[in-house]
């Protein structure tokens, strides 16, 4: 069993991390204070190849394998959690595109991603609707050769900035299996009664757009479904066990800036004529900071590494990687 990373993978994050310093570090807080999206680092991040990173090579991404995204998220999140998201979710929800979509839709809507010219969302979750998804109340309805979407979305990532978004409907609520009845459909966001309401005010991230997005008899073609009609909850799975492992990959950056920080602090700090870095007390809370931020990273890479080699316990440990790295970000 091989801890180490590749030669490559110590590249990126080290490509990354210097990404990081010298263009989000100096402008970090005056996004973070206005609440402004910052288009013009995502920009500069697309020409590294960071905005779909994980996108197949086919249509324009880097190919990078589930743990080397965990190591570009750790970068980028040890320096500002605002802009790292708006970099790593440029592309969010693009996975039900790659892993499901036609060869038409990942053509049209994957490479502007990668180019930095489009941003893309996933409208999941509703007011009444979280992580239940099946409480989900947004309706698509056929009407011949096209689709007519009608509900609310929350909390979403890209909402107003967004072009385009993976929206989660329910489109056969008559079936008898309550798993059966839901469907995934693109919605472009200059379509006739798609609106979106930022939300301002957030405890964190202010950076990263998030918005109230509402679907007023919103009419998208037909070949807008994604996959199977009736697959969506299945589809979400799938995309979420993914997407587990991202955000343990965010908590451990956090994690990671703050050891880095604390330690910094130690070392410029002095208290009667000495370091405080030199007192065994600090150096106590130091180590245990370092050691929970290893344990999760650790655990963050495993279950990057179930990802990508469709490992049987994935779940599993996509939740407890999750679980634990956000606990010990915030502790």
């Amino acid at each position: 069993m091989d801890f180490k990373l590749t030669e490559e993978q110590r590249a990126i994050r080290d490509e990354v991390r210097r990404f990081a310093e010298n263009e989000i570090a100096p402008v970090a807080s005056e996004y973070d204070v206005e609440e402004k999206y910052p288009y013009d680092i995502v920009q500069k991040a697309a020409e590294m190849g960071l905005t779909g990173a994980h996108f197949p090579v086919e249509y324009g991404g880097v190919g990078y394998s589930s743990l080397e995204n965990a190591i570009v998220t750790e970068e980028l999140f040890a320096v500002d959690p605002g802009i790292g998201l708006c970099i790593t979710s440029a592309g969010f929800g693009a996975e039900a595109i790659i892993n499901f979509g036609t060869e038409e839709q990942k053509e049209r809507f994957l490479p502007p991603i990668v180019e930095g010219e489009s941003v893309m969302g996933a409208a999941i979750s509703e007011p009444q609707a979280g992580s239940d998804v099946t409480s989900v109340k947004t309706r698509a309805e056929k009407d011949g050769d096209e689709w007519v979407l009608n509900g609310n979305k929350m909390w979403i990532t890209n909402g107003s900035v967004g072009d385009y978004f993976v929206v989660m409907c329910e489109t056969d609520p008559e079936v008898d299996d309550r798993y059966s009845g839901f469907s995934q459909i693109i919605v472009e966001a200059d379509r006739d009664g798609f609106s979106a309401d930022k939300i301002t005010g957030k405890m964190g991230i202010r950076a990263s757009d998030t918005a109230e997005l509402i679907l007023d008899d919103v009419r998208v073609p037909e070949e807008n479904l994604v996959g199977t009609r009736g697959m969506g909850f299945l589809q979400l799975m799938q995309f979420f066990d993914e997407t587990r492992t991202a955000v343990a990959a965010q908590g451990v950056g956090i994690a990671k800036g703050a050891c880095e920080q604390a330690l910094e602090y130690a070392k410029e700090r002095e208290q009667f004529g000495r370091s405080i870095s030199d007192f065994q007390a600090i150096q106590h809370k130091l180590a245990e900071m370092h050691t929970a931020t290893e344990a999760a990273r650790q655990l963050t890479y495993k279950s990057a590494w179930s990802v990508d080699n469709d490992e049987g316990q994935l779940t599993a440990l996509a939740s407890m990687a999750k679980e634990f790295a956000s606990n010990v970000a915030t502790d």
